[in-house]
């Protein structure tokens, strides 16, 4: 029987937790490449710890974009974020480069030649997953935790909350009837903030944020709120928590309500299909659910590495499907080409559109007039009811 009345749980966290600083710092080098030369190779990883960024990994691109320029942007990245504290600031931070070039076994597998088409980057699976809990067709409980975290920002960065900094997590509890989400049972956040504020004096500034990102009639006298639960939160950022890129892929992806692959996004260009099929995978669920073709769906691709075509397509409806899981298969590689290149011109993926991504969720984002985002265009709809009917 299917499980109807739960209880579900999902996190967020803001741009200034050290795990996030360091995806931005690592898919600001992406922009960076591919500003420069839409076909550069980037595999870029972050660690910050107290006044301290070290940035490595493997480039293929041009030599303008040298070490000091990408520590100069690093530095850019931080400040944006907002951190001007001693333990991590963004003139004070040292910051260490270590990139170095791509490699050539990597590349002969990836490169077209001949009659050869660019290869996978790696082998791996990949997941995308839509459903009708949001409007933005994503799980409520992800959903709801990035918006919480997004009007805070927006509040800080603003002037209007001058107490809070910018590390800071959020956690939603929600209560489904039926298979529906309907209102919130937990609520939890947790905000670095400067002075000698208690937690009764944080919950006051953050609470009608977290009001205004829940649905009206979600949160009522049950409802049990967490603000800052262990206290005084004032170290926090680099300083307080050793950050890493990629450390927080399910905050990206669905918060658990879905499967993810494994890999990472942040730091990778776009032939790394670890990021690049899972906005595929993205894009094609939504558009099956937008279609009205399904209430929920899960699309599994799988590739190895040098191999254009994927090995694989799987198609889950969860038993709320309009046409077999078959038909939205075939359908899905009738509409789209899911080779590397083919999703890469596609979604125009060779562009610096990224850094954006690093924080809030990668997915239930609006798409943008410059092609961020683009993955969540819903315009494949009449095509796949086409194809699938």
């Amino acid at each position: 029987m299917p499980h109807d009345n739960y209880l579900f749980t999902s996190e967020s966290v803001s741009e200034g937790h050290p795990d996030k600083v360091c995806d931005r710092i690592s898919d600001t080098v992406v922009d960076a490449f591919l500003s420069e030369m839409p076909e550069a190779r980037v595999a870029c990883e972050t660690l910050a710890t107290t006044n301290r960024v070290v940035i490595a990994g493997e480039t293929r691109g041009p030599e303008t974009i040298t070490h000091d320029h990408i520590a100069h942007l690093a530095r850019l990245a931080i400040r944006d974020i907002g951190y001007e504290q001693d333990g991590f600031h963004w003139q004070h931070a040292k910051i260490d480069v270590h990139l170095h070039a791509q490699s050539a076994d990597i590349a002969q597998g990836v490169d077209s030649a001949g009659n050869k088409d660019e290869g996978a980057g790696d082998q791996g699976i990949m997941f995308g997953y839509a459903c009708r809990e949001t409007p933005e067709l994503m799980p409520a409980p992800i959903y709801y935790s990035h918006k919480i975290l997004k009007l805070l920002a927006d509040a800080r960065k603003s002037g209007r909350e001058p107490a809070l900094e910018p590390d800071a997590k959020s956690q939603v509890t929600i209560a489904y009837e039926n298979g529906k989400p309907v209102r919130c049972t937990q609520v939890v956040l947790s905000t670095q903030h400067t002075g000698d504020l208690s937690s009764q004096d944080v919950r006051g500034i953050v609470e009608p944020y977290i009001m205004a990102a829940l649905p009206d009639d979600w949160v009522n006298e049950d409802t049990a709120w967490h603000v800052n639960p262990t206290g005084k939160f004032i170290i926090g950022g680099p300083d307080g928590d050793c950050g890493l890129t990629g450390r927080k892929i399910i905050v990206d992806t669905y918060g658990g309500a879905a499967p993810h692959g494994g890999g990472a996004f942040s730091g990778k260009d776009p032939t790394k299909v670890d990021r690049s099929a899972a906005y595929a995978a993205r894009y094609l669920a939504k558009n099956v659910v937008a279609a009205d073709l399904a209430d929920r769906c899960t699309i599994q691709l799988a590739y190895a590495i040098g191999v254009s075509e994927p090995l694989a397509v799987y198609v889950d409806l969860h038993g709320t499907g309009k046409v077999s899981e078959t038909a939205v298969e075939k359908a899905c590689r009738q509409v789209m080409n899911l080779t590397p290149r083919g999703i890469r011109e596609h979604l125009k993926l060779n562009r610096p559109i990224y850094a954006r991504t690093a924080a809030y969720g990668h997915f239930g984002r609006a798409a943008e007039a410059d092609g961020g985002f683009s993955w969540e265009n819903i315009d494949l709809v009449h095509a796949l009811r086409d194809a699938a009917r």
